[in-house]
């Protein structure tokens, strides 16, 4: 299958008209239904889009977008399409269906892409696995045993499975490498305030959360942080403006690198496993190979401080979820409406303070100093994704006793993620390995800016390239 970019050039050529590459991919969904990576079928408006595009004329003259006519997926959170479903994983909001459009989806749209369904989440992306009640479980392409990652699961579970070239996605702790890498496709976290949280919001988790998606090539990430790349009237603040098209920066090489390299975790864990800090090693030394001078370093933080904060934030994010959901009730949700460890949030949350909430912001801005005075002299950190293969089910979405605990679970098995959210870098996951049972190791490169970590990455897909990996049916 074309990646996105290459679609789109199918479709401009007329070579393949939107209409048909829509019900190519309808019928790869509706093969793929086992996997349960999509929960709400928007088929109908996608057959109106793309037949408004292949009769618009707009094909013809270039005016119709960038990625005009290549079918696309929304994840059923931080996507909001106006009129469509959006429950976000949640039983409470089981009936709730959006009233605008996000800021982000509207680019997507203005670059010509056909919307046709919504992926599977956990409540809230709360979970870096995708085990919702409310929708039940997305089943890994690669093996039923092992979770796709989440929140962004059922995008990566699209992708991998080859029903779309790719699909939106959210990461605030990581929920979109840690996808990317349990199902073996690519999946950046752009640098804070990349894009907009317009109309609703100004960010996510005091900036922990980045939106963008989950691909199988690096030009298609490219290509879609072009389209969505900028801020709206109002934003607090805004990333500034790369110095060229993604999509242009990656056909060049970059200048040699100085790369700091870890395969150890940052927080308190079994550690990782061989098979991983291996993958992570033979990356390192592909890059050295390319001319990028690696060495073994990391920053360091505090665990416990960054634990703490990101527990925090999240507590006060799940009570005022809790309101949009009485908003949509008209009544107090009722504990059973919700997953355990989100009630225990919700409950955490309603007895956080103000103090504590100041705190944690600041534990989180003196950490990401910390962080960045710990890569001085270094422009790229190499490290793990995941400190293991992908996790089983049952793992990252149980309630610890709280949500300290619950977040010491997460952090055990992702380690190096989170850091990203917390200091606003960008971070890459790439598949770069395997387990002995043949299942996906990703590799994570974290930067300041996405140039540097396209070109890089854009270098490592061209020497082991894994575009044309599928899993087996």
């Amino acid at each position: 299958m074309d990646d996105a970019v290459g679609q789109a050039q199918l479709v401009a050529s007329g070579a393949v008209s939107s209409v048909e590459l829509l019900e190519a991919a309808i019928t790869r969904l509706e093969s793929a239904r086992p996997l349960n990576a999509v929960v709400t079928d928007l088929f109908d408006r996608g057959r109106e889009q793309a037949r408004r595009l292949d009769e618009s004329g707009a094909l013809r003259t270039g005016t119709a977008g960038p990625l005009a006519g290549v079918p696309f997926l929304l994840k059923d959170l931080g996507a909001s399409l106006a009129g469509a479903p959006e429950a976000m994983g949640s039983r409470a909001l089981r009936s709730h269906v959006a009233d605008q459009t996000a800021w982000i989806v509207q680019r997507y749209l203005d670059a010509g892409l056909v919307i046709f369904g919504k992926t599977n989440t956990p409540e809230w992306g709360n979970h870096c696995t995708t085990e919702p009640s409310l929708f039940g479980p997305t089943v890994n392409p690669w093996s039923p045993e092992v979770t796709p990652g989440g929140s962004s699961g059922g995008s990566a579970a699209a992708v991998a499975a080859g029903i779309v070239p790719a699909a939106s996605g959210g990461d605030g702790t990581g929920s979109i490498r840690v996808p990317a890498s349990c199902c073996g496709v690519v999946g950046l976290k752009p640098r804070r305030a990349r894009t907009s949280f317009a109309p609703s919001g100004g960010h996510g988790l005091e900036g922990l959360v980045n939106e963008h998606a989950l691909t199988r090539t690096v030009r298609d990430c490219a290509a879609l942080l072009d389209a969505v790349t900028g801020s709206a009237p109002g934003d607090p603040y805004s990333a500034p403006r790369p110095a060229q098209p993604f999509l242009d920066a990656i056909a060049q090489a970059p200048a040699a690198q100085r790369i700091a390299i870890a395969v150890d975790s940052p927080f308190p864990g079994p550690g990782t496993d061989p098979q991983v800090a291996a993958a992570v090693e033979a990356t390192g030394a592909l890059l050295a190979g390319l001319g990028h001078h690696v060495e073994p370093s990391a920053p360091s933080i505090d665990p416990d401080v960054v634990a703490d904060a990101v527990a925090v934030l999240h507590r006060v994010s799940n009570v005022q979820l809790h309101e949009l959901a009485a908003a949509h009730l008209g009544r107090p949700p009722r504990e059973d409406e919700f997953e355990p460890s989100t009630w225990m949030m919700i409950r955490e949350g309603f007895a956080t303070t103000g103090l504590a909430y100041a705190e944690a912001i600041a534990a989180v801005h003196d950490q990401t100093r910390r962080f960045a005075a710990g890569m001085a002299g270094h422009d790229v950190l190499l490290v793990p994704t995941l400190l293991s293969g992908p996790p089983p089910y049952g793992l990252l979405d149980q309630p610890r006793g709280s949500t300290r605990e619950f977040f010491d679970v997460e952090f055990a098995t992702t380690g190096w993620t989170s850091l990203a959210n917390v200091t606003g870098w960008a971070a890459i996951s790439l598949p770069l390995g395997r387990t002995a049972d043949g299942l996906p190791i990703g590799v994570q490169l974290m930067a300041p800016d996405e140039t540097i970590l396209l070109q890089l990455a854009r270098q490592l897909e061209q020497a082991v390239p894994w575009a044309d990996h599928y899993p087996r049916p």
